[in-house]
């Protein structure tokens, strides 16, 4: 990092640009955020001649990656070459350290993949019946229509007591297979480290999953309240809901109501307009997909190290 572009270690930079010369170093990736020829702060500390000439001398047999367009601009100048010799590769953030996710809610959020997706969809209810998954659902696959890969998650589970709720999960699963979208609609349940295995999470998980959730979606037949509504609205994402109490009485000018009367296909559509006048919710869904560490590193750096 800086090692070919700033003065701060010139041994080191020129030890490494003799190894360079002598064929010891076969692949070197030479990262450069700051030019100490080009910045006013470093410009009296380095002088014609070497070593500091290094500072300001491509080489050939060096990968130089830099963080902008901005800067590759700039160190194409010092260089005299032609910009795309220079690779760009953005700053990435962690989101487990950002968000402060819980390591059982990081390992759940990496086991659904759920970073890749194009649109969150959560649904922070139990398994049953007055929740209406069913119609869920059917959204979920209107909404591969106008989404790549759209993504919902039930976070709560049937009752493994309860033969007659047991019986309604399988009854979604097969839905959902006849649907097509096994790998767009995930239950916590089934989600766990271990195959097979039923899958529990408490508030702090699902306080996670909100964090990266695009869409609170609440389809139920009935609530008493709806709690969900008040902690979508703490965790800053948008609610597309029926009109239950907590929706209809305390957020109706700032949710998203439908009614059940309204075909999935309606609703699917009623959600991606929600999401796309949200700018927040594009630059967080931007930032998830392309410019966590793990993405970059995928997507960019691998390649890099690959050549």
């Amino acid at each position: 990092h800086n090692v070919f572009t700033k003065q701060f270690n010139l041994p080191l930079t020129a030890a490494l640009d003799q190894l360079l010369d002598a064929g010891v170093i076969r692949h070197c990736i030479a990262w450069c955020h700051d030019f100490a020829w080009t910045s006013p702060r470093s410009r009296a500390d380095v002088h014609a001649g070497y070593p500091w000439d290094l500072l300001r001398t491509k080489r050939s047999d060096v990968s130089y990656v830099v963080v902008s367009q901005e800067r590759q601009e700039t160190l194409a100048g010092l260089y005299g070459c032609p910009p795309d010799e220079i690779r760009v590769v953005y700053n990435g953030v962690d989101p487990v350290e950002l968000l402060a996710l819980s390591p059982q809610g990081a390992d759940l959020i990496r086991r659904l993949d759920l970073l890749a997706a194009d649109l969150v969809l959560l649904m922070p209810v139990r398994v049953t019946v007055a929740k209406n998954i069913e119609f869920a659902l059917e959204v979920v696959a209107a909404l591969k229509m106008h989404v790549e890969h759209p993504l919902l998650i039930v976070t709560g589970p049937p009752d493994p007591h309860d033969s007659k709720s047991m019986a309604y999960y399988r009854t979604l699963q097969a839905r959902r297979a006849e649907l097509g979208v096994e790998n767009e609609m995930r239950f916590v349940f089934e989600a766990g480290p271990i195959a097979d295995e039923p899958y529990l999470i408490d508030a702090d998980v699902v306080g996670d999953l909100f964090r990266v959730s695009d869409v609170m979606f609440m389809p139920s037949h009935r609530e008493g309240f709806g709690m969900p509504v008040l902690e979508a609205g703490l965790a800053g994402i948008p609610v597309v809901s029926t009109a239950v109490p907590a929706a209809s009485e305390i957020c109706a000018d700032t949710v998203t109501l439908f009614s059940l009367n309204e075909s999935p296909q309606q609703v699917a559509e009623r959600i991606v307009e929600r999401a796309a006048a949200d700018p927040l919710g594009i630059l967080r869904r931007r930032v998830r997909q392309r410019y966590t560490w793990q993405a970059i590193f995928k997507r960019d750096i691998l390649p890099l190290l690959n050549r």
